[in-house]
């Protein structure tokens, strides 16, 4: 595909990415789905009303004969549901019908307009497992047979299959281990009336910002006002910053030698790359830039060619960052964690599968998260993999082993 076959692909009408007379923030304007041209083939995008309250913009593959069993596929950040192009027509093909929407506040689906200082209620955990249970009735199913989440996707894969087990009936979940829901204070009744100590404040932020030289965690960035600004209008330019930020977090990035960490201590979160570790005076811009691959590395990217890369860079450039930001935002705000303890207890009890690449550090930044995800948060843990040649974007960087363990597994899961 040439660069203009895809600019055409993604502006859709002249008014597309053109300001308005009104000059609105281009985020807000409306964008129709993806010209045929951006995907491959079997693959349309559409537009859906009405998903919990917002419109949605979804990839679908393997509509077009007798209703089929249907797979969710929900993308991470800085990603969108075009991060799926590459497993969908695999999986479409033995048989399913396959959606993967942009996430509300990315992309073309509604959200991407939020400001930092907006209510960040409907970035809620809850909130965002509403959204795809929305979506799948929208499509007039009352199960899937699977959902499968990569990076922040697979938290709301894995809290879709805790908060409502009779809609989604197995579960994917890469590159990020699902603990469990969190632990609800037990037996404190009494200790509480001895006096008892509370718990030790969290430090860790702290310790590292004492670290020589001073460094940040990158979960704490993204939910600083900041975070949307460095990226958006990154001095090199989005697209520029998306390449580096990709490669970084590839296998092709030879820095990459992930290991479990020992403890949840700044000295030990520290032997991860700057990536997930700052220095603390740098932006997310600057960090990735020295790592910016050269234009033969970018030429013998088979995983993401150039006109690919396009597609994010020209949504991320429209829409910014701060919808994909929200979601951190509620992490580290606290303000929602009570929702989260009405299912402390509950466990994963469908069938489960973890996927991650051999270079990814994603599955070890939470010492014992994936130990725990593999004994006792998920009840039902048919395998995990690690796959050789990925890095962080597992499902882009090797599609076709992703495509088979994903096939196999839905085979084991139907028997």
């Amino acid at each position: 595909m040439t660069r203009r076959e895809l600019l055409k692909g993604l502006a859709l009408a002249p008014a597309a990415f053109a300001p308005r007379a009104h000059a609105q923030p281009r985020a807000d304007l409306k964008v129709g789905p993806y010209e045929q041209t951006v995907l491959p083939r079997g693959i349309r995008s559409r537009l859906v009303d009405n998903v919990n309250g917002i419109r949605m913009h979804v990839l679908e593959a393997g509509s077009e004969s007798e209703r089929r069993p249907l797979v969710l596929l929900v993308h991470g950040f800085p990603e969108l549901a075009y991060s799926w192009r590459k497993v969908m027509p695999p999986i479409a093909a033995a048989g399913y019908h396959v959606i993967a929407p942009d996430l509300r506040g990315y992309g073309r689906s509604g959200g991407t307009d939020v400001k930092f200082d907006d209510d960040l209620s409907p970035w809620r955990t809850v909130n965002e497992v509403t959204d795809m249970v929305a979506l799948v009735s929208a499509f007039g199913y009352r199960s899937v047979a699977a959902v499968v989440g990569h990076d922040f996707g697979s938290p709301v894969a894995a809290w879709c299959s805790v908060v409502r087990p009779d809609v989604f009936r197995s579960v994917v979940l890469m590159s990020a281990p699902f603990a469990g829901p969190p632990a609800m204070p037990f037996n404190t009744a009494d200790s509480a009336l001895a006096g008892a100590a509370a718990p030790a404040a969290d430090t860790i932020y702290d310790d590292l910002a004492k670290l020589t030289p001073p460094r940040k965690h990158y979960q704490r960035y993204y939910s600083t006002r900041e975070a949307n600004d460095n990226m958006q209008h990154a001095p090199q330019g989005v697209h520029a910053f998306l390449r580096a930020y990709y490669h970084m977090k590839s296998a092709d990035w030879k820095q990459n030698h992930p290991a479990p960490l020992k403890a949840r201590t700044a000295q030990e979160w520290a032997r991860m790359p700057r990536y997930y570790v700052m220095d603390l005076g740098k932006g997310m811009a600057e960090t990735v830039a020295p790592e910016m691959p050269s234009a033969s590395e970018i030429a013998a990217c088979k995983w993401l060619q150039d006109s690919e890369l396009r597609v994010y860079s020209t949504e991320y450039g429209r829409t910014g960052f701060q919808g994909g930001l929200q979601s951190y935002r509620v992490g580290s705000s606290g303000r929602f964690n009570g929702d989260l303890l009405t299912f402390s207890g509950r466990t994963i009890d469908q069938p489960s599968m973890f996927i991650a690449g051999k270079a990814d550090w994603g599955a070890y930044q939470n010492p014992g998260a994936l130990e725990r995800m593999q004994k006792t948060a998920c009840t039902r843990m048919v395998a995990t993999h690690f796959v050789d040649g990925a890095g962080h974007w597992v499902q882009q960087e090797q599609p076709e082993r992703v495509s088979a363990l994903v096939l196999d597994f839905l085979r084991q899961s139907a028997t």
